[in-house]
């Protein structure tokens, strides 16, 4: 019997949110994850795929997912400074239930061939690309590996942010200036962090058509509020007799729950954005489900127009010619002011392929579903469990 999930391969730089986004991918049922690649961003090449091991060990996945090391830097630039005012020195502060990595991540296999392997093996025109930090791996990737680009069913991007009203979110403001980006007024990190590689993805005649961009626009409406919070650490039944309050249902649960109060607090401080912390990375895991049929369960719909001009069948499916600014150095653009790393986008007319941007997704199905994952790996941990105390009893 075939495996009808989609195929994914998940590069990363965990990060608050790309924790998130690991598990959404790892425990949703329409998805098989590949492997996951990891990138500098977050913090260093070192911390984030000791992270991404972390977490894989921590939800039961370390054993069937494999993890391998990509880039420390970009494409053509000199390393930068991870945003250690956002998410601390190892990129996942906040909690001290993360376990130590029980698999330790491939070495011997660079991540952009592993990548290539795992794609091309799959049926053409099933697998996606999902890329949540920096876009060098990615990059990198279909650089190398050009006969990918026509095999592959998409390329999901986290990254960018536009303005100018595109969407109703808040983008918060630094020192009572506002911001389009999160890393500088005009740049968010992951474009900001290597733009040429986003330039050449997003500028890809072949590539950009069969691409999906997440901007700070859209992940700014899924701010993980109190309510949400209290979803992860109750689960869907909340706050039940005999629980302790603001003790999470499972440990899982209450590690995610401290991973948001950092995160939150850092949001709070740094942006003045106090509802809640936006979980952008697991957007660009669902928006591979969107295009899924109505009534499988799994599908999370994503709205593709502008909701001024109304919600019919006509006004769907706006595509986009997105151009990255490349000119400036890190220094230019975080203290002199230069707009290196802000991206443009201009509508194109109905019919023309481009880049797609949604404008927003239905928060309660993403956030159910999220839940159910969530559920999925208690289930998956509470198993593993099991397993290590009979094998204790056993071996006694």
């Amino acid at each position: 019997m075939s495996d009808t999930r989609i195929p994914v391969w998940l590069d990363c730089d965990p990060g608050h949110d790309d924790t998130f986004a690991i598990l959404l991918a790892a425990y949703h049922p329409a998805i098989r994850i590949l492997g996951v690649s990891t990138v500098f961003g977050n913090a260093s090449l070192e911390k984030t795929t000791h992270n991404a091991t972390s977490i894989l060990t921590a939800i039961s996945q370390s054993t069937t997912i494999p993890v391998y090391l990509g880039a420390s830097k970009a494409l053509f630039r000199p390393p930068m400074h991870p945003p250690t005012d956002i998410h601390g020195e190892t990129g996942l502060d906040g909690t001290t239930l993360l376990p130590s990595p029980l698999i330790p991540a491939i070495t011997t296999t660079p991540a952009i061939d592993a990548a290539y392997s795992a794609l091309i093996s799959t049926p053409p025109g099933t697998a996606w690309v999902v890329a949540t930090g920096a876009f060098t791996n990615a990059a990198a990737l279909f650089m190398k590996y050009p006969e990918l680009i026509p095999h592959i069913a998409g390329l999901s991007l986290m990254g960018g942010a536009l303005g100018g009203g595109f969407t109703p979110a808040i983008l918060g403001s630094v020192d009572g200036v506002p911001r389009i980006g999160n890393w500088t007024q005009f740049a968010e990190f992951n474009v900001l962090a290597d733009p040429e590689a986003a330039a050449f993805l997003l500028g890809h005649k072949d590539l950009s058509k069969k691409t999906t961009l997440i901007p700070l626009d859209v992940t700014h409406l899924c701010l993980t509020t109190k309510e949400v919070q209290d979803l992860i650490l109750y689960g869907p039944e909340g706050l039940q007799p005999g629980m302790e309050e603001g003790k999470g249902k499972t440990k899982l649960r209450q590690m995610l729950v401290e991973l948001l109060l950092f995160f939150a607090k850092t949001y709070s401080d740094v942006f003045g954005i106090t509802e809640g912390p936006p979980l952008h990375d697991p957007l660009a895991v669902a928006a591979v489900l969107s295009g899924l049929e109505d009534g499988t369960g799994h599908r999370i719909p994503f709205y593709e127009h502008d909701p001024a001009v109304g919600t019919g069948i006509a006004t769907q499916g706006e595509r986009y010619e997105v151009s990255v600014v490349t000119e400036g150095t890190y220094e230019d653009a975080q203290r002199g002011g230069a707009r290196t790393g802000q991206i443009t986008a201009r509508l194109l007319p109905r019919g023309q392929e481009g880049v797609r941007i949604p404008r927003g997704l239905d928060l309660d199905v993403f956030w159910g579903v999220l839940e159910e994952c969530i559920t999925r790996a208690d289930e998956a941990n509470e198993r593993a469990g099991a397993v290590k105390e009979e094998a204790g009893v056993t071996g006694a």
